[in-house]
């Protein structure tokens, strides 16, 4: 019991590990400048503002000036391979092309600016973004000295010039092998997927049903990773910037709110152009209060950027919900185009201007922006999450948008064109489920409106990362949530997406049968087999640990993170724990209750909780004589 109490403490108590930008003096520095005062212009001195022609190219300049904070050993060898010469600090900040290191006084003696060395370090997870934790060793050159007293100790400060950016040492020694590898084993991977389904077609006549799934799913499977592979962003066309609304609802998120909102307001995009609207629901905490700060420093820094009239913030009357919220942003939104973003979800600084492009096409209804996971290094749990994030967005969402049918275009980054929610917004506010009021899956909700008479798609450099849960009771209570509304939603969508393309209307109503079946089918394999045929599952296991190795080598493949290997723990979770929520799921759909939050419904379903239990205590009490 003390241990189960330590625990439980300890969950409470652990805080969320992020990865931290340096802070600069301007909160807004990635807008553009309309009166030219001052220019975006990169670290090696070239202008970054109005010519996009070449994202990529942007997107590069932009990595490599971000600094991140620091605290890590750092070894300096003043020459190459000398361990009499070695010189100890502490990393303060680091970026790709050089890093900040703290120093006793003494160093000063032996290190200069001016002065070549060679640096050995660890880079640990979590410092900067996925991908570039790694031990290095390399070449760097003195560039910046200056002392600062500490704790009443004086400290030497030496800023290092990398001989080349991180990005270029990485790809060399790191990540040019793990592209290399993960595309062989994805390869060796997908044969042997066929190779074991050409079992299935010879067995076949022995259980229809089981080797007809078998068959199925590996289809299913395999094609979503085809079309994911084959997916490619709408390119940025410079002269298309229509006017945009980001509408953010707000309940009881004063943790990240001020984060949430300098992102939105922060974007390189024309002011003229883009407008926030903060929609606060009544929150019981300091939100509200949150809110108000935050929007009074942006006002606060210049005028220039016209943010008296594109920043504002309201609130309800009363505690509506979050659709009720989002509604009253978008009947407030001046611009034709309204972006969602979740309160605990940062926008990366160009996500605003990729989300729009597929809006040059006249039937476009609504777009979804990839996802990452903000605090992936927190503990196990969002490190499982960081990989399952990734692969649900780069692939599954890149395969539908193959067809411009996405199913969900998901809370925390989707844009949708303004007359077409105010259009569905009725129908939406006031939907039920089997009598019960449908108060989550808004984003698959909406979508499936959007979806009945226009198309949907996905782009992957909109980029924002949002706050995962990081207990396993709020992960457990989140993914059943999540499953009732897949499950309601896509019930929803079976009706009308036989309409759409042949192909994905195919797709779509196998990826609904397939994860219905599945509990029956693992229970079919793991435990009547073994039990009644006295066979081990070898076969069902090795498909089990091929679809893992898919999902590993995927995000190895693209991200050339060490977290890899969590695909393979993820799948096995999910089959032996989270695929169990599917059935329960079957019987509770209908459920109107978050389970992670105190919404109306989920007061009201506590309270008849407290009520029965009250009820059977007084049932239960006996006098004593």
């Amino acid at each position: 019991m003390f241990f189960i109490k330590r625990k439980k403490k300890q969950e409470q108590e652990q805080e969320e590990v992020l990865t931290v930008s340096r802070s600069d003096r301007r909160l807004l520095k990635h807008v553009p400048d309309p009166e030219h005062v001052r220019t975006q212009v990169d670290r090696r001195g070239q202008a970054a503002d109005a010519v996009y022609t070449d994202s990529a190219y942007l997107d590069n300049m932009r990595m490599l000036s971000l600094r991140y904070m620091a605290n890590f050993e750092v070894i300096v060898y003043a020459r190459k391979n000398q361990k009499k010469t070695a010189v100890k600090g502490r990393a303060v900040d680091i970026s790709t092309t050089g890093l900040l290191v703290e120093f006793g006084p003494a160093a000063a003696q032996r290190l200069f600016v001016g002065k070549k060395v060679v640096i050995h370090c660890d880079i640990p997870p979590g410092t900067m973004p996925e991908g570039f934790e790694s031990k290095v060793r390399l070449e760097a050159r003195a560039v910046r000295s200056f002392t600062r007293e500490e704790d009443g100790q004086e400290k030497f400060m030496l800023a290092f010039e990398f001989a080349r950016p991180l990005t270029q040492y990485l790809q060399k020694k790191r990540w040019g092998y793990a592209v290399y590898t993960s595309s062989a084993m994805l390869l060796v991977s997908t044969l042997f997927i066929m190779l074991m389904r050409t079992e299935s077609i010879i067995y076949f006549k022995y259980n229809i049903l089981l080797y007809l799934y078998s068959l199925i799913a590996a289809a299913f499977l395999l094609t979503r990773y085809l079309f994911g592979a084959l997916y490619r962003d709408v390119p940025i066309n410079p002269d298309y910037t229509p006017g945009v609304s980001i509408i953010i609802p707000c309940f009881n998120e004063e943790k990240w709110i001020h984060r949430t909102i300098l992102s939105c307001v922060n974007q390189n995009y024309p002011i003229d152009k883009l407008e926030v609207i903060v929609v606060d629901d009544r929150s019981t905490d300091r939100s509200a209060e949150q809110i108000e700060k935050v929007i009074q420093m942006i006002h606060n820094e210049a005028e220039r950027f016209k943010t008296k009239e594109r920043v504002r913030m309201h609130v309800l009357p009363e505690n509506g919900g979050k659709r009720v919220a989002l509604v009253k942003g978008v009947e407030m939104a001046k611009h034709d185009l309204v972006v969602f973003v979740d309160s605990d979800s940062f926008l990366e600084p160009d996500a605003i201007r990729h989300l729009v492009q597929p809006f040059q096409d006249p039937k476009m209804g609504g777009v979804a922006g990839r996802t990452d996971v903000e605090n992936k290094y927190t503990n196990s749990i969002t490190k499982l999450q960081t990989v399952r994030y990734y692969i649900a967005f780069r692939i599954m969402k890149a395969a539908e948008a193959w067809f411009d049918s996405v199913t969900c275009l998901s809370g925390p980054l989707s844009c949708y064109r303004k007359d077409l929610v105010l259009k569905h917004a009725e129908a939406w506010l006031n939907q039920k489920f089997l009598g019960q009021p449908a108060t989550f899956g808004d984003d698959r909700s909406m979508t499936n409106f959007i979806l009945q008479t226009h198309r949907t798609s996905y782009q992957d450099s909109a980029i924002c990362s949002t706050i995962v849960p990081s207990k396993m009771s709020v992960f457990l209570k989140q993914q059943m949530r999540w499953k009732r509304s897949w499950l309601r939603e896509s019930l929803r969508a079976s009706t009308f997406i036989w309409k759409k393309e042949p192909f994905m209307a195919l797709f779509f109503y196998i990826g609904l049968i397939v994860p219905i079946a599945a509990p029956v089918i693992v229970l079919y394999n793991l435990c009547y087999v073994p039990l009644v045929h006295h066979v081990f599952p070898g076969t069902f296991l090795m498909g089990l640990l091929l679809m893992a190795m898919l999902m590993s080598l995927a995000h190895l493949l693209y991200r050339r993170s060490k977290l890899w290997v969590f695909g393979f723990i993820f799948c096995l979770f999910y089959e032996f724990v989270l695929l169990w929520q599917m059935p329960v799921a079957w019987v509770t759909f209908w459920k109107s209750t978050w389970g992670t939050r105190e919404t109306p419904q989920d007061v009201e379903e506590r309270l008849k909780k407290e009520a029965r239990k009250q009820k059977k205590n007084k049932k239960g009490f006996t006098l004593p004589f």
